[in-house]
């Protein structure tokens, strides 16, 4: 692989802000993105956000149309690093976990499971009953990382870009990735 791609997913579910600032993290640790957005993302882009859909497009490196599976990233040869969803509706992780993959959003995160890639699904609902529980250990047992998109307040965020942040960079760390300038637990910090 000449560069190192990633692929971004985001579906229909609340927080949109975070693959927004994974497309904006790639950016800057010089990955190449591929962005795959749902139907019901870019709906949800009107109510939850300041950008509009092509202002969210325009920073992957490469955006597919969700109904395009005949996409690069819908095949194991198309290498990647892998994938995170972000956020990832119950919807997606569905089909992702039994394998009924209707789009190529679905298609692509798949194909990372296949192709024994990292998979990473910022799953954004509460609260959960037993089918999206019985949904994510499946998807787990399948190779993914269930990543709820959870603050950690020890880092001290100031604001809540800090969390998204802050967040998004935990997400990276699962692929070896080290975002620069976040803060990180310390042993040595002692209780106030």
């Amino acid at each position: 692989m000449d560069r190192r791609r990633l692929i971004i997913g985001i579906s229909g579910a609340s927080g949109l802000a975070y693959g927004v600032r994974l497309l904006e993290m790639t950016r800057e640790l010089d990955l190449e993105s591929h962005l795959v957005m749902s139907r019901s993302a870019k709906v949800a882009a009107a109510y939850e956000g300041s950008l509009k859909v092509r202002e969210i497009e325009a920073l992957a490196s490469v955006v597919h149309q969700t109904d395009d599976i005949a996409a690069s990233i819908s095949s194991g040869s198309f290498r990647t690093l892998g994938m995170i969803v972000a956020p990832c509706s119950v919807r997606s992780l569905s089909e992702i976990a039994y394998g009924n993959t209707s789009t190529l959003l679905t298609r692509a995160a798949d194909v990372a499971l296949k192709e024994r890639r990292r998979l990473v699904l910022m799953v954004r609902e509460t609260p959960l009953h037993l089918g999206h529980l019985r949904a994510m250990t499946q998807a787990t047992e399948a190779g993914a990382i269930i990543m709820p998109p959870v603050p950690a307040f020890y880092a001290r965020p100031g604001s809540v870009e800090d969390i998204v942040t802050y967040t998004c960079a935990r997400a990276l760390d699962l692929f070896d990735l080290s975002f620069p300038g976040i803060n990180r637990w310390k042993s040595d910090a002692s209780p106030a």
